[in-house]
């Protein structure tokens, strides 16, 4: 009852919040930041940690422009992601544009399904409106990892399906996937590829932003098992409340190649992105709590 109630709350407050206009939405969004810098000092430590130690170079003038840079960024994300409650399809479309479709759309069409890796970084989740850019009866398959509480979940899966979206819960993915291409289905899997994985998930190791990191493996084992083609999808900030997704292809042919192969892709891809502007990434992550030891530990 307590759980269900919290969540009713949560939702009249989020969707009266929604309402508001974008430029009033960033009004509050600045008083957040405000709050959550210099009064909560909202995971402070871990934000400085990560960078410093992702970039070992740079000053400690240019690390805190850096950090003042994302936590402007993480409190617009935040109203961002409320607005999609009442967020148009044209406005949607509008803020997220798309570039290089064409290969995207070929590959669907040659192949019955692509997998798209995406990071924590700018607008991802506005993503959720990609059905814009596909072809009628395709189906924009988003993985998503469940939440604890299940009517917060419930909520944020109504939030991410309300554009044509279609939630599949990541122990799923495989069996849902499957089941898809039987019923004659072309899709685009988008994955959420650089977070931090579950032990049991700790799979592949390799140097990220100068700190040993492990990385999910689980886009590259799904492309392998459908022999779909695997794209990175970079995102561009291109002002507050605008942003471009641009696929870029990995491979067309996974099961060619080794295994690993595609999630150090995705590795160094996003390592670009990020040195390109590091500000839009999830710092406030706590992305370097598993060593190798740990995993090790565990069996």
């Amino acid at each position: 009852m307590k759980s269900k109630l919290i969540y009713w709350l949560t939702y009249a407050g989020m969707w009266f919040v929604a309402l508001l206009p974008f430029r009033a939405l960033y009004i509050l969004s600045d008083g957040l930041c405000f709050l959550m810098r210099h009064v909560v000092h909202y995971r402070r430590k871990v934000v400085r940690r990560n960078l410093s130690n992702s970039f070992p170079e740079k000053s400690q003038d240019e690390l805190r422009r850096i950090e003042r840079k994302f936590y402007h960024y993480i409190c617009d994300y935040m109203v961002e992601e409320v607005k999609m409650m009442r967020m148009s399809f044209e406005d949607l479309s509008r803020r997220m544009e798309y570039g290089n479709t064409e290969e995207y759309l070929a590959m669907i069409e040659k192949h019955g399904g692509i997998v798209i890796l995406i990071p924590h970084y700018a607008d991802f989740e506005w993503l959720t409106g990609m059905g814009a850019i596909m072809n009628p009866g395709d189906i924009p398959v988003q993985v998503y990892k469940p939440l604890r509480n299940k009517y917060l979940d419930e909520m944020f899966k109504l939030i991410r399906s309300r554009h044509g979206g279609y939630n599949v819960p990541k122990h799923s993915t495989a069996r849902e996937v499957i089941r898809l291409r039987r019923d004659g289905k072309r899709v685009a899997i988008g994955l959420i590829t650089d977070q931090s994985p579950n032990l049991s998930e700790a799979h592949y190791w390799t140097t990220f932003l100068n700190q040993d990191t492990v990385f999910m493996d689980g886009g590259e084992r799904i492309a392998k098992m459908m022999d779909y083609p695997v794209f990175y999808c970079e995102l561009e900030k291109k002002g507050r409340g605008y942003c471009k997704a641009y696929f870029d292809l990995l491979t067309e042919n996974p099961k060619q190649t080794a295994d690993g192969e595609i999630t150090e892709l995705f590795a160094r891809r996003l390592e670009q992105t990020i040195r390109r502007e590091p500000a839009y990434w999830f710092w406030s992550h706590k992305r370097w709590k598993l060593t190798r030891e740990s995993v090790k530990r565990h069996g």
